[in-house]
């Protein structure tokens, strides 16, 4: 039973909050190690020889596919979310995820096959890309459709701190690699461990998911009212600003990981010409302020408001744009790590509400297709665009003009969440009006 004391949540919700941050952990590693590959080696790998520099374009090009994908994974999956339930849902996109990640490990390079190569990851990241498009959304509506009141944010925070846990895994086992292998076996073999590893992340992630219950949230407008033919008629008939607007609130966040991360690491240790190992173990320090941005955003999201926090957020995002280029390119690995230390802790503070903030933008019939569309279309501009185009600024002019794609983002960020209108004040629907 549900109870408003704060220890009661905790201990009630535990098997709630774990599957929702381990399923997320799970799925942002697969994808985060796809990235750090693509920064580091799946340029020469699977594209043809033109040059360094368009191999290293093509390889961001097919990391940006997933979010191409993405969207569509975000029908798909929130369709049968919003009409069969949250939870099976969860772990079919876990296993289609994991699926395609591990099958990249087996990948034949251009060197043994030709043009087939780049055709086969694409379709395989493609394929990451559509499970990673109906999990977020799920695991959110996982942890707050289970929230007591006034919790909401602190457990919508859950599947946002995958996010880092993530990533600490995949890069930190790809420093470890680094540091016991050659270059050439690194370049040969080792960059398959990882995607190997994922499929007993994806078993434990299976396990937790598995051992979970529907949301009450689901079950009472069940009870209320057959589920909708076509969830996502239903959202772009009924609900277009919403959508919009939450598209627009997730921009920044997608814009600040990608270009701390993938970007960063491309820049820092071929422009710059910082060793890989060091630069990866810089960025491991700076995670560390991803998970305390994101824990600070929900615990002060419950005490005031999840806009405020979020208009907070995006303001900060503009003024970060105006000084991560200089930082990034200062010349001193201390000031790297101040500058991606600050941009993922304000990135915790775009990113950790939106698992609490999307779901009150949409009513729970559609709420799976509505959140899973939104946060899917805001990682297209803000994940798949922006690396790139800082790829190609990035050559013309360095990492200055890199950071105005930041100030950019907090723009639309800002203007999204000034837009939304919550569609109800509360997460969950009260008894009487599931039944009534």
């Amino acid at each position: 039973m549900v109870t408003d004391s704060p220890r009661g949540p905790l201990r009630t919700h535990a098997r709630i909050l774990t599957a929702s941050l381990s399923g997320t952990a799970v799925e942002f590693y697969d994808f985060y190690i796809y990235a750090t590959a693509a920064a580091l080696v799946f340029g020469p790998l699977f594209f043809p020889a033109e040059s360094a520099q368009a191999q290293k374009l093509f390889a961001f090009m097919s990391f940006g596919l997933a979010f191409v994908a993405r969207p569509v994974g975000a029908i798909a999956f929130g369709h049968f979310g919003d009409r069969i339930g949250r939870k099976s849902t969860l772990v079919a996109s876990l296993m289609l995820m994991g699926g395609s990640t591990l099958l990249i490990a087996f990948l034949p390079t251009y060197a043994m096959v030709g043009g087939l190569a780049p055709l086969l990851l694409c379709v395989l990241r493609f394929g990451q890309g559509f499970g990673l498009g109906g999990e977020w959304g799920g695991a959110s509506l996982l942890a707050v459709e289970n929230a007591p009141p006034g919790w909401e944010n602190r457990f919508g925070s859950a599947p946002p701190l995958g996010a880092p846990v993530g990533f600490l895994a995949a890069n930190g086992l790809f420093l470890l690699l680094g540091a016991c292998l050659s270059e050439a076996d690194f370049a040969a073999w080792g960059w398959r461990i990882p995607f190997l590893a994922s499929a007993l992340l994806v078993g434990l992630g299976l396990w937790v998911r598995l051992r979970i219950a529907e949301t009450p949230a689901f079950r009472a407008a069940l009870a209320h009212e057959p589920p909708p033919p076509v969830p996502l008629g239903r959202v772009l008939r009924d609900h277009p600003l919403a959508l919009l607007a939450g598209s627009a609130g997730a921009i920044a966040a997608f814009a600040i990981f990608y270009l701390s991360t993938a970007f960063a690491l491309s820049y820092g240790t071929t422009t710059l010409g910082y060793p890989r190992e060091r630069f990866l173990a810089v960025q491991l320090a700076a995670n560390l302020f991803l998970a305390l941005g994101i824990v600070v955003a929900g615990i002060t999201a419950d005490r005031i408001s999840v806009r405020r926090v979020l208009i907070a957020g995006a303001v900060l995002t503009i003024v970060l744009g105006l000084v991560f280029g200089s930082g990034l390119s200062s010349g001193s690995l201390g000031a790297v790590f101040l500058t991606l230390a600050g941009a993922l802790f304000v990135m915790g503070m775009v990113y950790g509400p939106l698992g609490a903030w999307l779901p009150t933008l949409f009513p729970v019939p559609v709420r799976y297709t509505g959140v899973s569309i939104a946060f899917s279309a805001g990682g297209i501009v803000g994940g798949g665009l922006a690396p790139i185009a800082a790829q190609v600024l990035s050559v013309q002019g360095g990492a200055g003009p890199v950071g105005l794609l930041l100030s950019a983002a907090g723009v639309m960020t800002l203007a999204g969440v000034l837009l939304a209108r919550p569609f109800a004040t509360r997460i969950r629907p009260s008894v009487s009006a599931a039944t009534g």
